[in-house]
């Protein structure tokens, strides 16, 4: 019984002091961890700050980093790191789903998209317009004509 209460008190501890329990300064590690972890409760070292928090990005953060790959394991034969991706093929899915949909369902996706990046850069607005002429003309036109933008601002 007494055993079972360890772990309970241990537990009750990090359910008070949060999911960051362990970026609090006491309990933190003498080598500290980055990680890509961002957010929630008992957050103590800055959050990262204005660093962003996704890749690809316009501004070359978080990149991959190919040289400081997972080695591979060997087992019977080497277990590595596997690519599903044969190409770089990654706008005929998008397309597609874009041709699936009814015509109200695309214009609803160009006021959406509008309304998301309204206020982005102008730079950043082009390059997802870009992308988006990637996947379909259509989508991209309607993207651009939503933003009010004329596509040969846009240098597709």
């Amino acid at each position: 019984m007494l055993q079972g209460r360890l772990f309970s008190y241990g537990d009750a501890q990090r359910y008070r002091l949060g999911v960051n329990h362990h970026l609090i300064p006491v309990n933190a590690p003498r080598c500290p961890v980055h990680s890509y972890h961002r957010d929630g409760a008992m957050r103590v070292d800055g959050n990262h700050g204005s660093t962003l928090g996704y890749e690809p990005n316009s501004y070359g953060e978080w990149q991959q980093q190919p040289a400081h790959r997972e080695p591979p394991l060997a087992l019977e034969g080497a277990a590595d790191h596997w690519d599903h991706r044969e190409d770089e093929d990654y706008y005929s899915q998008p397309g597609m789903l874009f041709r699936l949909m009814s015509p109200a369902q695309q214009q609803v996706l160009f006021e959406n998209t509008a309304r998301s990046i309204g206020e982005a850069p102008r730079e950043i607005q082009f390059r997802h317009i870009r992308n988006c002429l990637k996947a379909d003309p259509a989508y991209g036109k309607g993207v651009a004509d939503a933003l009010g933008v004329a596509l040969s601002e846009v240098g597709a």
